[in-house]
């Protein structure tokens, strides 16, 4: 009998009593590498690619193996995107705003401020047109991507000085993480585009005035409390940044279709599993920061409205001169406008309720 009929006939169970290896555990054995574009101290951010790797090992029996490293180590941390396209590496882990100065549309896969927070972002990209339309996009480069972690809405950032007004931002020299400068610039600040590792330094020696990050997790490990006093909420422009998995489309392409499930369901583990490490630890490390003498500040209502604004108008300009932009854009703008109108009803309402108790 051959291995079909016997799968037919027997089942599952007859399959395993004969000593038959399921479909998967007689795939060729693979060897792959992911880049990250974060350091290995940030063990959540960077953890993402060994969580995925597992995953993926874990369900093949051990035959597909995808070896992690951090930023530096294969490429610079901005530099993933072109790696992965030209095949340098077959994956990589990102957040792909970073990218902005490609071409704007890329933080649609990710965030852009006063956007999707990240179960709207989850809900767009999996059950609305999110997947479908950034596909469409990244296929000009040679890219398959996956949604893989998000942080949750972020901090706004460490700051020097107190920012009281709209007026305190001009001429503020400000680490922002991808689209956000876009929007902060023409309010006055000058944005700074640095890789995580290298913020601190930049904080300490006054290079830079104010810097962003994720949230408190991440924040005290980097030690940012310790070069500035003032953090600030809520990160307007990170409502909820999601992190994509970068696959090279002719490596993609020339994987089985076991493997290929295997990819797309390891990634959606470790993209779960992501927020659900910053939302357990990030409460945890907000006390000790608050125990150490970090001053928490909220940003004033002139502030927010004046992003506000310019975001729009970043919107609508790029809208009009940008056809990738304006087709993804015009999907993820409606999406979002119902999604909130909903949002208002339920987990707003009940958070408003649940933050004003005592607990």
């Amino acid at each position: 009998m051959d291995r079909r009929s016997l799968i037919k006939n027997a089942g599952i169970a007859g399959v395993l009593a004969a000593g038959v290896a399921p479909a998967v555990h007689a795939q060729a054995a693979i060897r792959w590498r992911i880049a990250s574009s974060f350091p290995k101290s940030l063990d959540t951010l960077f953890g993402v690619c060994d969580v995925f790797a597992k995953k993926v090992s874990d369900m093949s029996g051990g035959k597909f193996v995808i070896t992690t490293h951090a930023a530096g180590e294969l490429m610079p941390a901005f530099g993933v995107l072109d790696g992965v396209s030209n095949g340098t590496v077959e994956m990589a882990n990102t957040a792909p705003y970073y990218f902005f100065g490609k071409d704007p549309t890329y933080a649609l896969d990710c965030a852009i401020p006063f956007g999707l927070n990240s179960r709207q972002m989850t809900a767009w990209m999996y059950e609305g047109n999110g997947l479908k339309l950034t596909r469409e996009f990244y296929a000009n480069v040679g890219i398959v991507n996956f949604p893989m972690g998000n942080t949750g809405a972020q901090m706004g950032g460490w700051y020097r000085k107190e920012i009281k007004s709209v007026k305190d931002l001009k001429g503020l020299k400000f680490r922002v993480g991808g689209f956000g400068g876009k929007v902060i610039a023409p309010l006055g600040v000058v944005p700074q585009n640095i890789p995580g590792g290298e913020i601190y330094q930049a904080l300490e020696k006054g290079t830079i005035d104010a810097a962003e990050w994720v949230g408190p997790y991440d924040d005290l490990k980097l030690g940012f409390n310790k070069v500035a006093p003032f953090y600030y909420y809520p990160g307007w422009w990170e409502v909820g940044p999601q992190l994509s998995l970068y696959v090279n489309q002719k490596a993609y392409d020339g994987l089985s279709a076991e493997y290929k499930a295997i990819v797309e369901a390891a990634a959606s583990y470790a993209h779960t599993d992501m927020q659900a490490k910053y939302d357990y630890k990030n409460p945890i490390a907000l006390k000790t920061l608050a125990s150490q003498g970090t001053k928490f500040r909220q940003f004033p209502k002139d502030v927010m409205v004046a992003a506000f604004k310019s975001s729009q108008q970043v919107y609508a300009d790029l809208s009009a001169s940008n056809p990738a932009w304006k087709k993804i854009y015009a999907d993820y703008s409606t999406f979002r406008r119902d999604a909130n109108l909903w949002f208002r009803f339920t987990e707003a309402s009940i958070d408003n309720f649940m933050q004003s108790q005592k607990l």
